[in-house]
């Protein structure tokens, strides 16, 4: 049984460093993160373009080395044994890797068997998903027939294959209308009333406000804020002296230094 199994935490950071070899010298991606996200959570991860975000998230998924520091997912070191951290996480990157040619059910199935799944397993455990993610009527049609919202939510299906214990989600719903956006929503949080962790990186502000147990902002390539929705803004409002609650927005252009002007383009609110 895993450390996030027995109720500890699910992820943990200790000064975790990325250093690359660029033209003009070193490049400080991540300068010393750390990070504990409890099981049963779902964490969000916000931060402006550039700031360190998605290589952390590389980081904690074995996709990418870690210069210095340690990290530890569900209850695995990702550096000491990374292929045990693969059995026991999911990834859903921004672009969905999907075979348009394949239908539904058949992806899920392949997914099942390169994960050990007996041909009977396979079938049963794509069936299982497919109802998680209310696909069942599409199961059977060609991926590329699928819609944006369609296709997001068969990634989240192939992701939770093997039952990971740790999901990290990479900016889930970017380019989804509405409509679809809320959708994935309500998957999020079914996947996660199943006792499923989730890594959540995004630029919506209200996506994260609405969804988030707890959340962090990385600027510059460090943790410059971390708490949860209510605390943040409630920690805002007592600093600025003001009569009305603030918003996710204004949590983050405090953390960051950052005004609504230069913020444009790096941060969408989505508000439906």
């Amino acid at each position: 049984m895993s450390s996030s199994q027995r109720g500890g935490p699910a992820v943990v950071a200790e000064g975790l460093v990325k250093h690359y070899k660029g033209r003009t010298g070193t490049v400080e991606a991540v300068r010393g993160v750390d990070l504990k996200v409890q099981a049963g959570e779902i964490f969000g991860f916000l931060g402006p373009n550039g700031a360190g975000k998605s290589t952390c998230v590389r980081m904690l998924t074995t996709l990418l080395s870690i210069t210095s520091g340690t990290a530890r997912v569900a209850g695995v070191d990702v550096t000491q044994n990374p292929d045990e951290a693969r059995r026991r996480i999911g990834v859903a990157l921004q672009e969905a890797g999907l075979d348009p040619r394949q239908n539904g059910r058949e992806l899920l199935v392949l997914q099942a068997k390169l994960f050990g799944f007996s041909a009977t397993d396979a079938a049963r455990r794509a069936q299982e998903l497919l109802e998680l993610v209310e696909l069942e009527d599409a199961a059977d049609r060609r991926i590329k027939g699928y819609s944006g919202g369609m296709k997001r939510r068969l990634d989240l299906a192939s992701a939770l294959v093997h039952e990971p214990e740790v999901l990290f989600l990479d900016e889930p719903t970017t380019g989804l209308d509405p409509a679809s956006r809320l959708t994935v929503w309500e998957e999020v949080r079914r996947i996660n009333g199943r006792g499923t962790t989730v890594f959540l990186t995004t630029q919506y502000l209200e996506e994260a406000d609405q969804l988030c147990d707890r959340l962090a902002i990385i600027d510059a390539g460090q943790i410059v804020r971390e708490g949860t929705p209510a605390e943040l803004k409630a920690d805002l409002r007592a600093r600025n002296g003001a009569n009305a609650d603030p918003t996710l927005d204004d949590v983050f252009l405090d953390a960051t230094g950052r005004t609504r002007d230069r913020a444009a383009g790096e941060v969408q609110e989505v508000t439906a």
